[in-house]
C-alpha cells in the first residue's frame, strides 16, 4: 500500500531537518492554544508529531485512492451542462475524502474549524497531493483564498467565510484575469459598484478562472472611475450564486479534473475585502506569494510521479537482453532527472520556509500593533524577509516549472513510444506539466519579478559567510566552484549594469537570473550534503553541471549573442 509521504526519502529528509521553531511558535501564540483547545501541541516538538501525523494520512490518501482515480478522472474531466459545472465522479470522492480527513482547513485558525498549519507543512501536503492528481491540486490549494479573507477581512467576514471552507462546504477561485487582462492586471476592467445604501456590486467578465465555479469567487474589481492603473482596483469576496453566469468552460490539453471558467458578472452582490484602491497593489500581490508557490508545488509533485513512472518502466522494459535501466545513455537520464527533482525540492522549501516566516512575522506586527507594544525589530525583520521572499518566489516558480516541463519530457522519452499512449500515466503527467511554467505568471514574468533581486545582490552577505564556512573535506572542491561561479556572476553583473541600457538588461536577465539560482542553491546542497552523505552525490552532480552551464550563461551575456533581439523589427518583417 504505497504512502505517498512514508515512500519518499527526500520530502522525509526535509521534514526531519525543517527547522522552523520560530514559525511554529508564532503560529501556536507562544502554546497558548494549547490552554483552550486540547488537541493544540503544547510545545515544538508535539507540533512536529502533529504535523507529520497529518502528512502521513495525506501520503495514504494521495498513494492508495486520488492516485488510484486519477486516469479516470483526467478521462471523465470536468463537465459542464445547461449552465452548470460538474466535477469528475473521482473528483467529488476526492474532495470528500479530503475533508473528512479535515484537510480542507489546514492553515487556518482553529476558532474557524481549521486545524493551523505552517505554510510549508501546508505545501508538503500540496506537493503529495499533486504528485497523485495535479488537477487536484487546483481546488486543494485554493485554500489560499479564505487566507486572503482571513488576513485582510473584517471579523465578521472571518465567520462568515472560514468555517465552511474548513467543512469543505465551500471551495473558492481567485478571479483575475479577463480577457484583454492577463499577465498585465492593472487593464482590469470588471467594474465595482456601490447602490445608494453603500452595498457593492459586480459587473463584467473575467476568463481562465480556475475552479471558476467555486462557492466563494475572489474578485479583483475596479471601483474608482476613470482610472486605467492598478491603483483603481479593489479586491471583493462574492458567492458563485445565479448572478454569476459560468459562460463556458475551456477544453485543456491537461489537468482535466479542473474547470477553467469563463465568468459573467451580473450586478453580484459583493463585499468589499480590506480598502478600496489596494485590490492589486497589495492584496494580489500577497495572494501571489502563494499562488506561485502552490504552482511550484504541482510541478515538484508532478516531476515526482513523472521520475518515479520512468524509473519503475525503466527496470521493467527490457531490450537487448536486459533492462533498459541498464543502459548507459538512460541510466544518466535518470539520475538528471534525480537530481534536478532533488535540487528543486531543496530549492522549494528553502523558499517556502523563508514566506512562512514573512507571513508570520506580519501576524506578529499585526498582533503588537492591536496591543500597542513596539515593533521596530520586527519590521526591519520583515523588510528583510519580505526583499528575499521577492526574489526567491518567481525564481522557484521559474525553475520548478521549466524543471518539470523537462522531467516529463524526459519521462517520457525513457518510455519510448508507449509513453505516447494513453494508457500510461507518463503521458497524462506530461500534459499536465505544461501549464505549470504559464499560469500564475508565466516563466518569463518571474524571470522579471527576480531580476531586481538578483541585479541587487540580496544574498551578497549570505554567499560570503559561506565562502568563509569550512566545509568538511570531501566537500571544499565544490565550495571552489561556487566560489568561481560566483565571480561569473559579478563580473557579469558590472558588464550589464556599465552598459546603462535597461534593454540590453532586460535580455540579459534570464542569464543573471540563472546563475544566481546555481549559487544559492549550490550552497543548500552543501549545506545538507554535511547533514546526510547521500545528498554528496546530490550537490557534486548539481555544482559541476552548474557551474559549465554557468560558463555558458556567462558567454550569452558578454558576447552579447541576444543583441539581436534589440533588433527584431528588422529580422522578424
Amino acid at each position: 500500500m504505497p504512502n505517498f509521504f512514508l515512500d519518499n526519502k527526500d520530502i522525509q529528509f526535509h521534514f526531519n531537518n525543517l527547522n522552523i521553531e520560530d514559525v511554529v511558535k508564532i503560529c501556536e501564540d507562544d502554546f497558548h492554544d494549547s490552554k483552550e483547545y486540547d488537541y493544540a501541541p503544547i510545545n515544538y516538538e508535539d507540533a512536529l508529531e502533529n504535523y507529520r501525523k497529518v502528512l502521513e494520512i495525506v501520503g495514504d490518501l494521495s498513494g492508495n485512492f486520488i492516485s488510484q482515480r486519477a486516469t479516470d478522472v483526467d478521462i471523465e474531466g470536468a463537465v459542464f451542462q445547461d449552465g452548470k459545472v460538474s466535477y469528475a465522479k473521482g473528483t467529488k470522492e476526492n474532495l470528500t475524502q479530503l475533508a473528512q480527513a479535515d484537510l480542507m482547513g489546514m492553515i487556518f485558525p482553529r476558532k474557524y474549524g481549521g486545524i493551523n498549519f505552517p505554510f510549508t507543512i501546508y505545501m508538503m501536503a500540496v506537493e503529495i497531493i499533486s504528485r497523485a492528481d495535479a488537477s487536484l491540486m487546483n481546488i486543494f490549494g485554493l485554500q489560499d483564498i479564505a487566507d486572503t479573507i482571513k488576513k485582510f477581512g473584517t471579523e465578521e467576514q472571518r465567520q462568515e467565510f472560514l468555517p465552511k471552507f474548513c467543512t469543505g462546504e465551500y471551495t473558492g477561485a481567485m478571479a483575475l484575469t479577463e480577457p484583454d487582462a492577463g499577465s498585465d492586471l492593472q487593464a482590469v476592467k470588471l467594474q465595482a459598484y456601490q447602490d445608494e445604501k453603500g452595498a457593492w456590486f459586480l459587473k463584467g467578465v473575467k476568463r481562465f478562472i480556475t475552479n471558476g465555479n467555486g462557492d466563494v469567487l475572489l474578485v479583483l474589481a475596479r471601483t474608482e472611475a476613470g482610472t486605467k492603473d492598478g491603483r483603481g482596483l479593489s479586491m471583493f469576496a462574492c458567492y458563485g450564486d445565479k448572478t454569476v453566469k459560468v459562460r463556458r468552460i475551456e477544453h485543456k490539453l491537461g489537468i482535466h479534473g479542473s474547470p477553467t471558467c469563463e465568468l459573467q458578472f451580473n450586478d453580484t452582490p459583493a463585499q468589499l475585502i480590506g480598502q478600496r484602491k489596494f485590490g492589486l497593489i497589495k492584496y494580489v500581490i500577497d495572494l501571489m506569494f502563494r499562488a506561485r508557490m502552490g504552482v511550484s508545488a504541482q510541478a515538484l509533485g508532478i516531476s515526482q510521479a513523472a521520475y518515479e513512472e520512468a524509473l519503475k518502466y525503466a527496470k521493467e522494459r527490457e531490450q537487448f537482453g536486459k533492462a533498459i535501466y541498464n543502459i548507459p545513455v538512460v541510466t544518466n537520464m535518470l539520475i538528471d532527472m534525480r537530481v534536478m527533482l532533488e535540487s528543486n525540492r531543496t530549492l522549494f522549501y528553502s523558499t517556502s520556509k523563508f514566506v512562512d516566516r514573512k507571513e508570520k512575522v506580519e501576524e506578529l506586527i499585526e498582533k503588537y500593533k492591536a496591543e500597542g507594544k513596539s515593533f521596530s525589530e520586527e519590521n526591519i525583520k520583515l523588510k528583510h524577509l519580505t526583499k528575499i521572499a521577492n526574489l526567491l518566489t518567481p525564481l522557484t516558480k521559474f525553475i520548478l516549472s521549466e524543471t518539470a516541463n523537462k522531467i516529463t519530457y524526459d519521462a517520457l522519452q525513457i518510455h519510448g513510444g508507449t509513453g505516447y499512449m494513453r494508457e500510461f500515466k507518463v503521458e497524462r503527467l506530461a500534459r499536465d506539466a505544461r501549464i505549470t511554467n504559464i499560469y500564475e505568471g508565466t516563466s518569463q514574468l518571474q524571470v522579471v519579478a527576480a531580476s531586481g533581486g538578483v541585479i541587487n545582490d540580496v544574498f551578497a552577505e549570505l554567499f560570503i559567510e559561506k565562502e568563509n564556512k569550512n566545509f568538511k573535506a570531501g566537500l571544499i572542491k565544490l565550495q571552489n566552484h561556487l566560489k568561481e561561479i560566483r565571480l561569473i556572476y559579478l563580473e557579469c553583473l558590472k558588464y550589464v549594469v556599465e552598459k546603462k541600457e535597461s534593454s540590453f538588461q532586460d535580455v540579459a536577465s534570464k542569464d543573471l537570473v540563472e546563475l544566481y539560482s546555481y549559487i544559492y542553491i549550490g550552497y543548500l546542497l552543501l549545506d545538507e550534503a554535511e547533514k546526510d552523505d547521500r545528498k554528496i552525490f546530490i550537490a557534486n552532480r548539481y555544482i559541476i553541471n552548474a557551474l559549465a552551464n554557468a560558463k555558458k550563461n556567462a558567454e550569452s551575456i558578454k558576447a552579447e549573442l541576444f543583441s539581436d533581439i534589440l533588433h527584431a523589427d528588422k529580422i522578424l518583417i
